[in-house]
């Protein structure tokens, strides 16, 4: 279970890099003139055949093995409340300069009419 990737195994990946290849491969066959493009039926039928033989004869059991009791430990506690300390004193030091800004902005005086 643990070469797995997205919850499916690497047979998937196999079979999709295969059917990626074989329809570029077609199209590039496809541009070609002559016979060439006629193979396009040839590398569509090696396709079929790879892919029934990846499917009819599987590598792993259909039954997987028991697994043993799962232990989740976190490797990257103390590294976790270092950058959450860091990340919080930046915050209240850009809420302190804003406020300040904002506190200490200067009013400048009206001027007096003179009459």
């Amino acid at each position: 279970m643990a070469d797995m990737v997205l919850g499916v195994g690497a047979g998937v990946f196999v079979l999709a890099l295969l059917w990626v290849l074989v329809l570029l491969l077609c199209v590039l066959l496809s541009r070609a003139s002559g016979i060439a493009r006629f193979s396009i039926t040839f590398v569509l039928l090696g396709a079929l055949i790879i892919t029934s033989v990846l499917l009819l004869f599987p590598r792993a059991s259909e039954f997987p093995e028991p697994e043993g009791e799962m232990k989740i430990v976190d490797g990257f506690f103390i590294g976790r409340y270092v950058l959450l300390a860091l990340l919080s004193a930046i915050f209240l030091g850009g809420l302190f300069l804003v406020l300040t800004h904002h506190l200490l902005e200067p009013i400048y005086a009206k001027p007096l009419r003179s009459r």
